[in-house]
């Protein structure tokens, strides 16, 4: 939308972050069957500007379980009517931690682990 915009009309790239989280976030919590928040995110990379009317796509990878946190890496495809195809926007690698009802971290079960192949 316009109010997510600047001056050139591209799309903020916060906005862009903000999908990416709940993307990842959605992702975590299916796979933790619990709570997820977000603590860090190690890399961005803005590779083509987002227009208004542009179409976006968030694709996730969880790439690492460890006992209390997982890494996703997040990336970000779209479409416009200036293009054909699909192309890569941006992407990203972000670090959640599972929490318990109170807020405080939970164990991640070694089922999940032994299911993403990590130690």
């Amino acid at each position: 939308m316009p109010a997510d915009s600047n001056w050139s009309g591209d799309i903020f790239g916060g906005w862009l972050v903000s999908q990416m989280d709940i993307a990842a976030a959605i992702h975590c919590e299916r796979v933790t069957e619990g709570r997820c928040v977000t603590i860090s995110i190690h890399e961005m990379t803005f590779l083509v500007p987002v227009k208004i009317g542009d179409v976006i796509s968030c694709y996730t990878e969880i790439m690492k379980v460890g006992n209390t946190s997982l890494q996703v890496h997040v990336e970000v495809w779209g479409t416009s009517n200036c293009r054909e195809y699909p192309n890569k926007v941006t992407e990203g690698l972000f670090t959640f931690v599972a929490v318990d009802e109170s807020g405080k971290k939970r164990k991640i079960p070694e089922s999940i682990k032994q299911e993403y192949n990590v130690e």
